[in-house]
């Protein structure tokens, strides 16, 4: 039985949206693994080398910046974990063997390209305007913190404000975008399979509020 709504394609087409499809699927989860576990990473690195400054040094006012900064790159940290770029790899299996029957090539076709469509989504809502909004309500926390808890001058405020805006926007515009392009293009290609690969509907939401920050996925 061949999947709801799909169309009976010939074996020479198959092949050929198969074979491509795998190698966006492994380009682009390359290229989201990375980005995800460089940021990772860096911010791991920054929080521990912070950490260890503060207890190393004796200037009230470096400690007063390596604990801030400490404490916003570890939200860094956590927010790449709790917001991968690529989903649970078990649950599509993109890397299984085909069986080589039709339907058995068609259920895989189907499940790499609802791999990709999963990673195209979560590019999206990346690059989106919560995802700076968030980061620019930490960012001026971080900043306010340090200007009005710290008891510093406003320059010195501003400063670390600008600074993790830097820092924050550099994560944002460096994350992948080709899957999303590589969606749209299959998409536009093969228009056989418009009837079941929609384009991303999913919407990522997050909320930030006193005492913390929500991450909701909406369907």
């Amino acid at each position: 039985m061949s999947l709801s709504g799909q169309e009976i394609l010939t074996d020479s087409l198959r092949n050929e949206r198969l074979k491509e499809i795998q190698k966006c699927v492994e380009r682009d989860r390359y290229n989201a693994q990375c980005w995800w576990y460089g940021w990772i990473g860096a911010y791991s690195a920054a929080t521990a080398g912070q950490g260890t400054v503060y207890f190393l040094t004796d200037s009230k006012t470096t400690k007063q910046d390596m604990a801030l900064g400490s404490a916003t790159t570890f939200l860094g940290v956590i927010g790449q974990l709790i917001t991968p770029l690529v989903p649970g790899e078990s649950s599509y299996q993109y890397n299984q063997v085909p069986d080589s029957t039709i339907n058995g090539l068609n259920k895989f076709a189907y499940d790499q390209e609802k791999f990709l469509k999963e990673i195209a989504i979560r590019e999206k809502v990346g690059r989106s305007w919560k995802v700076h909004a968030v980061t620019g309500v930490v960012n001026i926390g971080s900043g306010l913190v340090t200007w009005l808890g710290f008891k510093r001058s406003f320059r010195d405020g501003i400063e670390n404000f600008i600074l993790n805006t830097v820092i924050t926007e550099a994560q944002i515009w460096t994350q992948p975008v080709r899957a999303s392009k590589d969606y749209k293009r299959l998409f536009d290609k093969y228009p056989e399979s418009a009837s079941y690969i929609n384009k991303p509907e999913k919407e990522w939401s997050i909320c930030a509020y006193p005492g913390g920050i929500s991450v909701r996925l909406r369907f």
